[in-house]
Protein backbone atom coordinates (compact mmCIF):
# COMPACT_ATOMS: atom_id res chain seq x y z
CA UNK A 1 0.00 0.00 0.00
CA UNK A 2 1.17 3.33 -0.80
CA UNK A 3 1.98 5.30 2.47
CA UNK A 4 0.81 8.87 2.92
CA UNK A 5 3.16 11.81 3.18
CA UNK A 6 3.81 13.24 6.13
CA UNK A 7 1.71 16.25 5.66
CA UNK A 8 -1.19 14.29 4.79
CA UNK A 9 -0.73 12.58 8.16
CA UNK A 10 -0.17 15.55 9.82
CA UNK A 11 -3.30 17.16 8.61
CA UNK A 12 -5.35 14.22 9.90
CA UNK A 13 -3.88 15.00 12.85
CA UNK A 14 -4.94 18.81 13.45
CA UNK A 15 -7.97 18.20 12.07
CA UNK A 16 -9.57 15.64 13.70
CA UNK A 17 -7.74 16.54 17.15
CA UNK A 18 -9.30 19.71 16.95
CA UNK A 19 -13.17 17.92 17.09
CA UNK A 20 -15.69 18.38 20.10
CA UNK A 21 -17.31 15.47 20.35
CA UNK A 22 -18.17 11.97 18.66
CA UNK A 23 -20.62 13.70 16.11
CA UNK A 24 -17.96 16.41 15.12
CA UNK A 25 -14.95 13.67 15.04
CA UNK A 26 -17.02 11.16 12.66
CA UNK A 27 -18.29 14.21 10.78
CA UNK A 28 -14.67 15.40 9.95
CA UNK A 29 -13.52 11.82 9.32
CA UNK A 30 -15.88 11.78 6.05
CA UNK A 31 -14.92 15.03 5.23
CA UNK A 32 -11.37 14.60 5.34
CA UNK A 33 -11.34 11.15 4.06
CA UNK A 34 -13.28 12.11 1.12
CA UNK A 35 -11.15 14.79 0.00
CA UNK A 36 -8.28 12.58 0.77
CA UNK A 37 -9.52 9.65 -2.17
CA UNK A 38 -11.87 12.07 -3.95
CA UNK A 39 -14.31 9.50 -3.30
CA UNK A 40 -17.30 8.90 -1.03
CA UNK A 41 -16.60 8.05 2.51
CA UNK A 42 -18.53 6.66 5.19
CA UNK A 43 -18.31 5.50 8.62
CA UNK A 44 -20.31 3.57 11.02
CA UNK A 45 -21.21 5.12 14.41
CA UNK A 46 -19.34 2.84 16.69
CA UNK A 47 -21.25 -0.24 18.61
CA UNK A 48 -21.86 1.73 21.83
CA UNK A 49 -23.44 -1.72 23.98
CA UNK A 50 -20.00 -1.84 25.34
CA UNK A 51 -18.91 1.62 26.03
CA UNK A 52 -19.34 2.95 29.62
CA UNK A 53 -21.58 5.34 31.46
CA UNK A 54 -19.04 8.76 32.25
CA UNK A 55 -21.68 11.02 33.20
CA UNK A 56 -25.12 11.92 33.57
CA UNK A 57 -26.46 15.14 33.79
CA UNK A 58 -30.28 16.26 35.11
CA UNK A 59 -31.09 20.14 34.30
CA UNK A 60 -34.30 21.69 35.44
CA UNK A 61 -35.90 23.66 32.97
CA UNK A 62 -39.17 23.91 34.73
CA UNK A 63 -40.73 22.26 37.77
CA UNK A 64 -41.21 19.38 36.06
CA UNK A 65 -39.40 19.69 32.70
CA UNK A 66 -35.77 18.16 33.07
CA UNK A 67 -33.38 17.64 30.52
CA UNK A 68 -31.61 14.44 30.61
CA UNK A 69 -28.18 14.21 29.48
CA UNK A 70 -26.25 11.19 28.92
CA UNK A 71 -22.39 10.91 28.31
CA UNK A 72 -20.36 7.62 26.85
CA UNK A 73 -16.93 7.30 27.52
CA UNK A 74 -16.87 7.17 23.77
CA UNK A 75 -17.47 10.68 23.69
CA UNK A 76 -21.56 9.51 22.50
CA UNK A 77 -23.76 12.44 24.25
CA UNK A 78 -27.35 11.66 24.25
CA UNK A 79 -30.04 14.04 25.57
CA UNK A 80 -33.83 14.66 25.77
CA UNK A 81 -36.74 16.54 27.96
CA UNK A 82 -38.64 14.31 30.26
CA UNK A 83 -41.25 15.47 32.25
CA UNK A 84 -41.01 13.82 35.57
CA UNK A 85 -44.27 14.40 36.83
CA UNK A 86 -44.11 16.23 39.78
CA UNK A 87 -42.55 19.58 40.89
CA UNK A 88 -38.95 19.44 41.81
CA UNK A 89 -36.00 21.90 43.17
CA UNK A 90 -32.94 22.75 42.17
CA UNK A 91 -31.34 20.88 45.38
CA UNK A 92 -34.12 17.50 45.07
CA UNK A 93 -32.89 17.19 41.39
CA UNK A 94 -29.11 17.66 42.45
CA UNK A 95 -29.72 15.02 45.08
CA UNK A 96 -31.21 12.46 42.26
CA UNK A 97 -28.16 12.93 39.85
CA UNK A 98 -25.79 12.28 42.47
CA UNK A 99 -27.52 9.39 43.26
CA UNK A 100 -28.12 7.77 39.52
CA UNK A 101 -24.24 8.86 38.77
CA UNK A 102 -23.06 7.67 41.73
CA UNK A 103 -24.85 4.15 41.20
CA UNK A 104 -24.38 4.19 37.14
CA UNK A 105 -21.29 5.61 36.70
CA UNK A 106 -18.65 2.93 34.69
CA UNK A 107 -22.15 0.69 33.61
CA UNK A 108 -22.25 -0.45 30.08
CA UNK A 109 -24.70 0.93 28.09
CA UNK A 110 -26.04 -2.35 26.86
CA UNK A 111 -26.94 -3.20 31.04
CA UNK A 112 -27.82 -0.02 32.30
CA UNK A 113 -31.96 -1.14 31.86
CA UNK A 114 -30.80 -4.05 34.58
CA UNK A 115 -29.24 -1.35 37.15
CA UNK A 116 -31.59 1.01 37.04
CA UNK A 117 -34.48 -0.67 39.03
CA UNK A 118 -32.41 -0.93 42.01
CA UNK A 119 -31.28 3.17 41.62
CA UNK A 120 -34.99 3.95 41.35
CA UNK A 121 -35.67 1.61 44.78
CA UNK A 122 -33.07 3.25 46.46
CA UNK A 123 -34.80 6.73 46.04
CA UNK A 124 -36.84 8.05 48.93
CA UNK A 125 -40.59 7.30 47.79
CA UNK A 126 -41.43 11.04 47.99
CA UNK A 127 -39.30 11.02 45.15
CA UNK A 128 -39.90 7.94 43.28
CA UNK A 129 -42.12 8.90 40.83
CA UNK A 130 -39.78 11.69 38.85
CA UNK A 131 -36.89 9.16 39.67
CA UNK A 132 -38.72 6.55 37.60
CA UNK A 133 -39.74 9.43 34.67
CA UNK A 134 -35.70 10.22 34.76
CA UNK A 135 -34.78 6.49 34.62
CA UNK A 136 -36.96 5.87 31.81
CA UNK A 137 -35.12 8.71 30.00
CA UNK A 138 -31.77 7.48 30.75
CA UNK A 139 -32.86 3.97 28.95
CA UNK A 140 -34.65 5.85 26.19
CA UNK A 141 -30.79 7.72 25.72
CA UNK A 142 -28.95 4.33 25.96
CA UNK A 143 -30.80 2.83 23.56
CA UNK A 144 -30.96 5.55 20.76
CA UNK A 145 -26.76 5.31 21.28
CA UNK A 146 -27.10 1.72 20.45
CA UNK A 147 -29.05 2.41 17.29
CA UNK A 148 -27.06 1.38 13.82
CA UNK A 149 -26.41 4.80 12.03
CA UNK A 150 -23.68 6.04 9.35
CA UNK A 151 -22.00 9.30 8.12
CA UNK A 152 -21.02 9.87 4.67
CA UNK A 153 -19.30 12.79 2.76
CA UNK A 154 -18.59 13.40 -0.82
CA UNK A 155 -21.76 11.76 -3.11
CA UNK A 156 -20.67 14.70 -5.52
CA UNK A 157 -17.42 12.90 -5.89
CA UNK A 158 -19.68 10.15 -7.75
CA UNK A 159 -20.70 13.28 -10.24
CA UNK A 160 -17.47 14.03 -11.45
CA UNK A 161 -16.17 10.81 -12.06
CA UNK A 162 -19.91 9.39 -13.70
CA UNK A 163 -17.43 8.47 -16.75
CA UNK A 164 -16.79 5.74 -14.69
CA UNK A 165 -20.06 4.58 -14.40
CA UNK A 166 -21.46 3.36 -17.93
CA UNK A 167 -24.81 2.79 -17.07
CA UNK A 168 -25.61 4.96 -14.41
CA UNK A 169 -25.30 6.94 -10.95
CA UNK A 170 -28.23 6.44 -9.46
CA UNK A 171 -28.11 2.72 -8.19
CA UNK A 172 -24.91 3.38 -6.56
CA UNK A 173 -26.79 7.03 -4.85
CA UNK A 174 -29.99 4.68 -3.50
CA UNK A 175 -27.88 2.42 -2.02
CA UNK A 176 -26.09 4.89 -0.25
CA UNK A 177 -29.46 6.99 0.65
CA UNK A 178 -30.28 3.19 1.87
CA UNK A 179 -28.41 3.55 4.73
CA UNK A 180 -29.20 0.00 5.78
CA UNK A 181 -27.48 -1.72 2.81
CA UNK A 182 -24.31 0.14 3.11
CA UNK A 183 -24.36 -0.87 6.87
CA UNK A 184 -24.91 -3.99 6.42
CA UNK A 185 -22.54 -4.32 4.10
CA UNK A 186 -19.56 -2.71 5.77
CA UNK A 187 -20.61 -5.03 8.87
CA UNK A 188 -20.27 -8.64 6.05
CA UNK A 189 -16.85 -7.21 4.75
CA UNK A 190 -14.26 -9.50 5.82
CA UNK A 191 -10.82 -8.04 6.45
CA UNK A 192 -7.52 -9.20 5.17
CA UNK A 193 -4.42 -10.09 6.71
CA UNK A 194 -3.26 -6.38 6.84
CA UNK A 195 -6.66 -5.45 8.20
CA UNK A 196 -8.56 -4.06 4.89
CA UNK A 197 -11.85 -4.89 3.47
CA UNK A 198 -12.03 -4.78 -0.32
CA UNK A 199 -15.51 -5.53 -2.48
CA UNK A 200 -15.16 -4.80 -5.97
CA UNK A 201 -17.82 -4.56 -8.85
CA UNK A 202 -20.30 -7.70 -8.63
CA UNK A 203 -18.36 -9.34 -5.58
CA UNK A 204 -20.86 -6.92 -3.83
CA UNK A 205 -23.84 -8.50 -2.78
CA UNK A 206 -26.15 -5.57 -3.77
CA UNK A 207 -27.00 -4.96 -7.20
CA UNK A 208 -27.20 -1.06 -7.02
CA UNK A 209 -23.20 -1.58 -6.30
CA UNK A 210 -22.51 -4.09 -8.89
CA UNK A 211 -20.29 -1.05 -10.77
CA UNK A 212 -18.50 -0.12 -7.11
CA UNK A 213 -15.87 -0.70 -5.26
CA UNK A 214 -16.05 -0.44 -1.34
CA UNK A 215 -12.80 -0.06 0.70
CA UNK A 216 -12.93 -0.32 4.44
CA UNK A 217 -11.33 -1.00 7.16
CA UNK A 218 -12.08 -1.44 11.43
CA UNK A 219 -11.49 1.37 14.25
CA UNK A 220 -11.78 1.52 17.78
CA UNK A 221 -10.33 -1.31 20.51
CA UNK A 222 -12.12 -3.82 19.01
CA UNK A 223 -12.32 -2.82 15.05
CA UNK A 224 -16.10 -3.89 15.01
CA UNK A 225 -17.42 -0.38 13.43
CA UNK A 226 -15.71 0.59 9.91
CA UNK A 227 -14.61 3.18 7.95
CA UNK A 228 -14.12 3.67 4.26
CA UNK A 229 -14.86 4.68 0.50
CA UNK A 230 -16.80 3.61 -2.29
CA UNK A 231 -16.21 4.75 -5.47
CA UNK A 232 -15.66 3.28 -9.42
CA UNK A 233 -14.15 0.20 -9.69
CA UNK A 234 -11.39 1.77 -11.30
CA UNK A 235 -10.07 4.06 -8.24
CA UNK A 236 -6.52 4.35 -7.41
CA UNK A 237 -6.52 1.24 -4.67
CA UNK A 238 -2.84 1.30 -3.04
CA UNK A 239 -3.36 5.02 -2.45
CA UNK A 240 -7.26 4.52 -1.09
CA UNK A 241 -6.43 1.80 1.11
CA UNK A 242 -3.53 4.11 2.71
CA UNK A 243 -5.79 6.57 2.85
CA UNK A 244 -8.34 4.16 4.97
CA UNK A 245 -5.93 2.77 7.26
CA UNK A 246 -4.06 5.63 8.20
CA UNK A 247 -7.37 7.81 9.14
CA UNK A 248 -8.86 4.69 10.85
CA UNK A 249 -5.58 4.66 12.95
CA UNK A 250 -6.41 8.27 14.07
CA UNK A 251 -9.92 8.04 14.48
CA UNK A 252 -9.02 4.95 16.92
CA UNK A 253 -6.09 7.13 18.88
CA UNK A 254 -9.01 9.60 19.25
CA UNK A 255 -11.89 7.95 20.41
CA UNK A 256 -9.38 5.85 22.81
CA UNK A 257 -10.11 2.61 24.91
Amino acid sequence: MKPLSQAERRAIQSLLEGADDLDDVLDRTVRLLSQLTNQVAVVQYPHLSRALIRHIEFVLLAPRKVLVVLIANSGKVEQRVIDVGQDLGDDALAALRTQFLGSLAGTPLGQLGQSLPGVVSAVSPAQRPAAQALAHGLELLAHSSREERMVMAGTANLARSNVDFPLSIGPVLEALEEQVVMLRLLSEMAQDHRGVAVSIGRENPYDGLAEASVVATGYGPDSAAKIGVLGPTRMDYPTTMAAVRAVARYLSRILGP
